[in-house]
């Protein structure tokens, strides 16, 4: 979730309108600058923002497709938004609107979900909890999220997945052995 600009452009600190959390940020003077405004073409002062592509060019805007510093001559604009030339041209050819944020699948809170979610209907848990622990194991390794989180979803869906495969597995053994023939 992109922060707010009125937190930014006052401190160094801003609140996640998403989460509620506390961030601590270092804000370069080129993402509160007016876009359509020409700056002059100096170089980049110590403290400030310089140019991916030319080092030694004051950075005048930020591209929102991959965040790099862009300056005067870099800057194209794409409807009200910047870009920098590699992000124009790896989209070229494509209709489709900036993003400000990489989408992530958070399998963490998949794998804490599927087998608690399919406790509404139980008989679903025979698929469900193995394919949390499954879920589990194989993602274990996937980034999380773009803030920190803990793990502790991965352990808990994963021990419930566990849980709820054991006692199926537990009840058709018992099945077989109390009705089976004899």
């Amino acid at each position: 979730m992109p922060l707010p600009k009125w937190e930014l452009a006052t401190g160094n600190e801003a609140v996640c309108t998403l989460c509620g959390s506390r961030n601590t940020v270092q804000v370069f003077p080129a993402a509160f600058a007016d876009q359509h405004v020409p700056a002059r073409p100096e170089g980049a002062a110590e403290g400030e923002a310089a140019c991916f592509d030319h080092p030694n060019k004051k950075a005048v805007a930020v591209c929102r497709q991959c965040g790099r510093f862009v300056c005067q001559l870099c800057a194209v604009d794409f409807g009200s938004e910047s870009w920098c030339p590699s992000c124009v041209a790896a989209g070229a050819g494509k209709a489709k609107a900036a993003s400000t944020e990489a989408p992530r699948m958070l399998y963490d809170s998949m794998v804490l979900g599927l087998p608690l979610v399919s406790l509404l209907v139980w008989p679903l848990t025979i698929v469900a909890g193995p394919a949390a622990v499954a879920l589990a194991a194989m993602k274990w390794r996937q980034p999380l999220s773009m803030v920190r989180r803990s793990r502790w979803r991965f352990v808990a869906g994963g021990a419930i997945g566990l849980v709820e495969t054991v006692l199926w597995a537990w009840g058709l053994v018992y099945l077989l052995t109390r009705v089976g023939p004899k």
